[in-house]
């Protein structure tokens, strides 16, 4: 098996992944092993695994409203981290596999596919696709737009009227290695539903609420699939 190579460690999706998708030839690395904002470390880790893909989890994701207080912070880990790793994994002819997020769509009509136009609800989508913008310039490489969530359902109320496409960590992990030899874009996410319809199906016990009033969450942010499904 090829030399794999992992940012973000500590992340949740990370943690996840790690539980299904590892073996000798898989290596996880955290910020102390492969800092994203400094070329030289990710240059050293590269040197000394010798990978042939890259997986790019290593980003500033929650509290959404971190990208909103901190943007300096946003654009360093999401935009110019991203394109430090796009260099090296061109230096080094490395596939790189790049985490972004199905909020880069505008969210108002739904079912989006990945030719569709771009439109990013809010400056987490924004810092997401600042990254998508570096990792597009590079052949070698595959775009994940996600739209996944932790297992059980966390929160204690779910909105009613955004819909999404969510699916849960555990299951997109559980086909985790049959999208890995892919190029390009790739919606990653469940079926067309409400995020209380989701959240009811999993069995989650929460209060449905209405999303108007928050202006983070859009109206619909569902994707087109079928690529994804063709695919496990």
């Amino acid at each position: 098996m090829k030399n794999i190579l992992i940012s973000g460690s500590n992340s949740r999706f990370a943690k996840i992944l790690k539980k299904k998708f590892n073996s000798k030839n898989i290596f996880y690395t955290n910020r102390k092993q492969l800092d994203i904002l400094n070329p030289k470390s990710i240059e050293k880790k590269i040197k000394q695994i010798k990978p042939k893909i890259f997986i790019h989890i290593a980003a500033l994701s929650r509290p959404m409203k971190l990208h909103d207080t901190d943007v300096s912070k946003s654009i360093d880990l999401n935009i110019i981290g991203t394109s430090n790793v796009v260099k090296l994994c061109m230096k080094y002819k490395i596939k790189l596999i790049y985490f972004s997020t199905n909020y880069v769509y505008p969210g108002t009509k739904g079912n989006y596919k990945e030719t569709d136009a771009l439109l990013p609800f809010n400056n987490y989508a924004w810092s997401k696709l600042g990254g998508e913008c570096a990792v597009q310039m590079y052949t070698n490489s595959l775009i994940l737009r996600l739209c996944v969530t932790e297992k059980p359902f966390i929160h204690k109320y779910a909105f009613k009227d955004s819909i999404t496409s969510f699916m849960f960590v555990e299951d997109l992990v559980k086909n985790f290695k049959k999208i890995i030899n892919q190029k390009g874009i790739l919606n990653i996410g469940g079926e067309k539903a409400s995020i209380y319809q989701f959240a009811k199906k999993s069995g989650a016990k929460v209060i449905p609420i209405l999303s108007k009033k928050n202006k983070n969450f859009p109206r619909d942010s569902s994707m087109n699939i079928n690529k994804f499904k063709k695919l496990i």
